[in-house]
């Protein structure tokens, strides 16, 4: 069956991906910010779902949450903003969240939800590939959702290779071991390891991600991957500039 995010890996381009989270800077921003990042150009979109206790994130996007759930973003509040969405928006969206909340909105439930607004997949940190191939991979697929699984420097190329044949997607490629929003351009070392996975030849493209700021962090990550996504950078961005200035951080970047 098709899928938007299939579609969109096939567009010969390197592909750019923007992280918000849901409810930030206010409640109802999120199908704004969503509107004006595909009128800007740009190729998928992940919705962060806020958590509590996010492992992976930097302060930045730790912060986002903070107050987006201040604000009141819950699954439930995220899942009515979507309702209409693919009315006005025809991009691949995937959501970014722990897997704590899906779990407490019932997996299947969540992922029948996700069907029926328009979501394409799902990245989920913290849910083990043989986990979620062992009990969940079936739901996933029964409502066509791709999950996005991460590698690191440190992944085992055994586990890569795992990893490479349980996905049907792309794979999200961390650039360096720390937590997002904490680089500043990237090494050798960075791009010896975007240059080893590319020599593996997977048959899911991969998708760099933590580190991406400007054009020269872009073009960089993108020389042997099929895109990038920019989280804290376009966080920071909304935090200083507001809503009313996306185009002025995409302009940016390509």
């Amino acid at each position: 069956m098709s899928n938007r995010i299939t579609e969109k890996l096939q567009e010969d381009k390197k592909l750019l991906s923007i992280y918000f989270t849901a409810g930030y800077p206010k409640l109802n921003d999120t199908v704004t910010i969503i509107q004006e990042l595909e009128k800007n150009g740009v190729d998928m979109i992940e919705i962060g779902l806020p958590f509590s206790d996010p492992l992976a994130d930097g302060p930045t996007i730790q912060a986002s949450s903070t107050t987006a759930l201040k604000n009141g973003m819950t699954t439930e509040v995220l899942f009515n903003q979507l309702a209409g969405i693919r009315k006005s928006v025809a991009i691949p969206l995937i959501i970014m969240g722990y897997f704590n909340p899906m779990m407490q909105y019932g997996v299947e439930a969540f992922c029948k939800k996700c069907k029926e607004v328009g979501i394409d997949g799902l990245i989920i940190p913290d849910l083990p590939v043989d986990v979620y191939n062992e009990e969940y991979r079936e739901t996933f697929e029964k409502y066509s959702l791709k999950n996005v699984f991460l590698i690191t420097p440190q992944t085992s190329e055994e586990r890569i290779h795992f990893i490479d044949s349980v996905s049907d997607g792309f794979i999200y490629m961390v650039s360096s071991a720390s937590v997002t929003g904490s680089k500043l351009g990237f090494d050798n070392e960075q791009t010896d390891y975007f240059e080893r996975i590319a020599a593996m030849n997977l048959k899911n493209p991969q998708v760099v991600g933590f580190g991406i700021k400007d054009s020269e962090t872009f073009q960089q990550a993108t020389k042997s991957t099929k895109g990038a996504i920019i989280g804290s950078a376009f966080i920071k961005h909304l935090t200083e500039k507001g809503i009313n200035s996306i185009s002025d951080f995409t302009t940016t970047i390509r």
